[in-house]
């Protein structure tokens, strides 16, 4: 055995990420995933595919909560950057609308047709056409939240210090880079080392930040809870407002319900960070 990362070689590193090889349902998830989605994209008055960049899968799901001048959440889906898409999460939503909260759902291009670094740019530039459109769209561009699941919570972290953005939800997420660039997930990523060092949140944790709530399962794979572990006590040295919740009896992809449901742990954590932020 040759070990690669924290005495674990390439076969043991892979397994250690592979979120869809440690849960047997998974496919039951992901159906339900997508069947509830597009009940909710089908209904008025959703606003499905509005365009924020030149890229095809560069458009964002906009689902209003109701409610004139609310806050907007918007939700980063996830898939380690190279597979899912943005129609199989509008069912995040749910928790949110039923609190007049709006949603927004962007997608992204996935790798290896984009590196790592557009995908940032990409949502950077969901974020800044959202702000630039909440009149239209009918939120208040001064309660913009961000969260996101896997993938998603790497990029909630990457962007959570664009000037809209007032604090976020990281769920499950990547935040040390170098794991993922050592094993299989890299093969469409081609990740190299500058991009490892640039966009690693783990690596700049910054002097000042909004609000962070991190999340992950207990029952999550070990080094996807380390990840989470490692950031948010990274961050609390900073005596940054960045706190980690484990949540128990939930895996990676379980943990989800928590912000399709109304009285869910994530819906009411965003809840409380919308009322915090005053």
């Amino acid at each position: 055995m040759t070990a690669i990362y924290r005495g674990m070689d390439r076969a043991t590193l892979d397994a250690a990420y592979d979120n869809t090889g440690a849960v047997a349902n998974v496919q039951e998830y992901r159906e339900r995933w997508l069947k509830v989605s597009a009940a909710l994209r089908a209904a008025p008055p959703s606003r499905c595919d509005l365009r924020y960049g030149p890229r095809p899968r560069a458009t964002l799901d906009y689902f209003p909560g109701g409610a004139p001048n609310a806050p907007l959440f918007v939700f980063i889906h996830g898939g380690y950057w190279q597979r899912n898409e943005k129609e199989r999460f509008s069912f995040t939503a749910l928790g949110p609308l039923a609190h007049g909260i709006n949603v927004a759902v962007p997608g992204y291009t996935l790798a290896p047709e984009a590196r790592l670094t557009d995908i940032v740019g990409e949502i950077r530039a969901a974020l800044t056409y959202l702000e630039e459109h909440a009149g239209e769209l009918g939120f208040n561009p001064e309660k913009i939240f961000i969260g996101g699941w896997s993938a998603g919570g790497h990029l909630t972290a990457e962007v959570a210090d664009h000037p809209a953005v007032r604090g976020g939800i990281p769920i499950s997420g990547i935040f040390e880079l170098e794991p993922i660039a050592l094993g299989v997930l890299n093969d469409k990523l081609h990740l190299n080392a500058a991009e490892v060092e640039a966009l690693s949140p783990q690596r700049h944790i910054p002097d000042r930040s909004r609000p962070l709530l991190l999340f992950c399962g207990g029952n999550e794979l070990p080094e996807l809870k380390r990840q989470s572990e490692e950031y948010a006590a990274a961050a609390r040295a900073r005596e940054l407002p960045v706190s980690l919740d484990v949540l128990p009896g939930h895996h990676h992809f379980s943990i989800l319900d928590e912000l399709a449901k109304p009285d869910g742990a994530l819906t009411r954590a965003l809840r409380g960070l919308i009322l915090a932020s005053g």
